[in-house]
């Protein structure tokens, strides 16, 4: 049974913050009221619909008494019983906790792993594959740091991308991605099995970690690439070390003063997904780990060239997709991501 008290809750709620937010509320406010009120409003339209269709059942059996209706009336309760447990389901789906950095926007860093140059090739083919699904999905991405080999693949990289429900679609993408394919540098034609690594991580504000200037040490320095004019020759990249937990962060533009900025929000990005970890950690101390830990040591998916196909192992999902996938095309592989997490945690409510 679905909380009807809690349904009537969450839409006086709503209805309040939306006579709050046409009234016109204060400056201060108006941010935190409109995260509430896009965060309430899935649920609410979810609970109206759901409501609708029982109604029309209620109506539907009373016109079963009519010989001249019963026929229409019966058509109607036979589709109503397939669509109201469609709709208890798409509600209970609103109804889960929601991760309060699923509407942020989100950090990319993509790092190779094992597998040489091979490997630095394929983290900028990853790296290509995310910012054309941000292009195909309207988000902004930027760059916040990028150094580059010579022969053009990636020793790291770092995206921050904006837009609408950006963590919440990425966030399943930390790990470990392996490619089976013949390197550009083989020459024998072999396959080669090659890694990069991938972490997805939710910016986070002032508000959520404090940083001490104590804690820092901040050194600047020249910036480092595969050469010409991506190279600066003044000391404007900008090194960020955390004392306390040994975290370094780079940012390399040309302005140092962006850099300072930059680096600290990667930081401060670490330092949140850190705690994000060690709450999950404790959370799923007594249960199975679901989609996924996010752990950049465990291997998520396989890209096999050869096959054109993608496999994500932890679904057991396999599509012979790979040109589309690696266009950009993420949809097929992250929807059913979600949808298997959703699953989880509601049978994880319901026991």
């Amino acid at each position: 049974m679905l909380p009807e008290d809690a349904l009537d809750q969450i839409t006086r709620r709503f209805e309040y913050l939306e006579a709050r937010l046409s009234a016109g509320a204060e400056p201060a406010e108006l941010a935190e009221l409109g995260r509430e009120y896009q965060g309430l409003k899935p649920v609410v339209a979810a609970t109206q619909e759901w409501r609708a269709a029982l109604s029309l059942r209620d109506e539907a059996r009373a016109l079963l008494a009519d010989p001249e209706m019963k026929a229409l009336a019966q058509d109607e309760l036979d589709t109503l019983a397939e669509r109201i447990p469609e709709l208890e389901a798409m509600l209970r789906v609103a109804l889960l906790p929601r991760d309060i950095a699923d509407e942020r926007p989100a950090l990319i860093e993509i790092r190779p792993g094992t597998g040489g140059e091979e490997a630095a090739l394929f983290a900028g083919d990853l790296l290509r594959m995310y910012q054309r699904y941000a292009d195909a999905r309207g988000w902004t991405s930027v760059m916040i740091a990028q150094t580059e080999t010579e022969l053009g693949g990636l020793r790291e990289a770092v995206m921050r991308i904006e837009g609408d429900g950006v963590f919440a679609r990425l966030k399943f993408e930390s790990g470990v991605h392996r490619v089976q394919r013949v390197p550009v540098t083989e020459s024998g034609g072999r396959i080669h099995t090659s890694a990069a690594t991938v972490a997805v991580l939710p910016e986070a504000r002032e508000v959520d970690i404090d940083i001490p200037d104590s804690d820092i040490r901040i050194d600047t320095m020249r910036a480092s690439g595969a050469g010409g004019q991506h190279v600066n020759t003044t000391d404007s990249a900008v090194r960020i070390t955390h004392l306390p937990s040994g975290l370094v962060v780079t940012s390399s533009e040309k302005s140092q003063h962006q850099n300072r900025r930059l680096a600290m929000e990667v930081l401060r990005a670490r330092l949140f997904d850190l705690e994000r970890r060690k709450e999950a950690e404790a959370r799923a101390a007594d249960r199975k780990a679901q989609v996924g830990t996010g752990d950049r040591s465990e291997r998520i998916r396989t890209y096999n060239f050869p096959q054109g196909r993608v496999t994500d192992h932890r679904i057991n999902l396999t599509l012979y997709a790979l040109a589309q996938v690696m266009a950009g095309d993420l949809d097929p592989v992250i929807d059913p991501l979600i949808a298997h997490d959703q699953a989880e945690r509601l049978a994880e409510l319901e026991a």
